[in-house]
């Protein structure tokens, strides 16, 4: 759209026309009878909404595309309903969305469709952590900032701003509290099951580096640990094996996010295994979610570390900031909680800053996402 209202501009001025002011964005939104904004299912999708609406643009509205991980979890879904929620036409935006559906060649296929479209700003959650810095490039020539928000880009810098979760002391956090609980409870870890994010993605390496650094420390035996790709189904999956592979040696479970917290539960009680706090293994989530912290309230996942999925109001400031011509931080940290049944454990140390607990009541899952 820059490229459209350039060439109006030069129109205007060889006319010796007065010219017009405005944003180098159109207003592209695609709305249902609501008035709510409505969302591309895919890259072509999000072409046609960018075109079938450019003539009619005022050139008011900042135009965001989103390439979204996609949807395989409650903690994705919050994420996704942030943005929407965010960059509406009342708050002066207009967002294309791309599901990407787990799948990173759709993901670097919608960012360069973002591209074609030359919307303002491109936010991107990746799938993985590498193959990025081609298309990065390519943002970056056609003057187009990127911010990348949740996991994080490991192979390249060329982005505006990061903003997201410290991910390495998520697991720290979830290795100290356990090791705090199991000296109050006088329990005896005697051996430790881990179902892990997607491969390769920045959550996954990062809650697994930070959690393993603290068995290390405590010379604890972590018998087995696979990936369930964040998704119920696939920690259902992975602790059916377990519990047949594994039969009585392990007494804690880590799942990497609630939705594979969840699908572990279901496998354990098909097993006969009793887990939470009244039963013979401790099981420890991530994310959070709400979902996720009544399990916690009804004692049957024993401890879950947030991970903050709102982050699109941080995104706004950031693109405020560079619509001020300003420098943004290149990495923008959320406020994040750690969730547990009761006060066994009311402060843990991580790295040596004091971590506070909070115990779950009605009150913390209605604020919860």
């Amino acid at each position: 759209m820059k490229k459209f209202f350039a060439l109006v501009l030069a129109l205007c001025m060889a006319l010796s026309l007065v010219a017009c002011g405005g944003s180098s964005s159109s207003d592209t939104t695609t709305e249902d009878t609501t008035g709510d904004v409505s969302t591309a299912d895919s890259v072509e999708d999000a072409e046609a909404s960018i075109a079938e609406d450019s003539t009619a643009s005022d050139g008011e509205l900042i135009t965001v595309g989103f390439a979204q991980v996609g949807h395989e979890s409650d903690w994705r879904t919050a994420s996704t309903q942030s943005c929407q929620d965010v960059f509406t036409e009342e708050n002066g935006y207009e967002l294309v969305f791309v599901d990407c559906d787990n799948d990173s060649a759709t993901q670097l296929e919608a960012v360069r469709g973002f591209i074609q479209q030359e919307v303002d700003y491109i936010i991107i959650d990746p799938i993985v952590s590498t193959g990025w810095d081609t298309v990065l490039t390519e943002c970056e020539d056609a003057g187009i900032p990127v911010i990348v928000i949740d996991r994080t880009i490991d192979d390249s810098d060329k982005y505006a701003a990061w903003v997201g979760s410290n991910f390495t002391t998520e697991g720290l956090a979830a290795g100290e509290w356990l090791n705090a609980y199991t000296e109050a409870k006088g329990i005896e870890i005697t051996g430790i099951l881990v179902i892990e994010g997607t491969t390769g993605a920045s959550a996954t390496l990062g809650r697994t580096e930070g959690f393993q650094q603290i068995a290390d420390a405590y010379g604890w035996t972590i018998l087995d640990s696979q990936d369930g790709d964040f998704t119920q189904d696939g920690g259902q999956e992975v602790m059916e094996s377990y519990c047949k592979s594994y039969e009585g040696q392990f007494n804690v479970v880590i799942c990497q996010n609630d939705n594979e917290a969840f699908g572990a539960m279901t496998a354990m009680t098909n097993a006969g295994v009793s887990y939470g706090v009244d039963g013979d293994v401790i099981l420890i989530s991530f994310d959070a979610c709400t979902a996720g912290l009544e399990y916690v309230q009804a004692g049957d996942i024993n401890a879950d570390f947030e991970c903050n999925p709102l982050a699109a109001p941080f995104v706004a400031e950031v693109i405020e900031q560079l619509e001020a011509g300003e420098t943004p931080e290149t990495e923008v940290y959320m406020e994040e909680h750690w969730f547990t049944y009761d006060d066994t454990v009311s402060t843990f140390t991580v790295d040596g800053e004091e971590q506070t607990v909070t115990v779950v009541t009605d009150e913390v899952v209605e604020a919860q996402y």
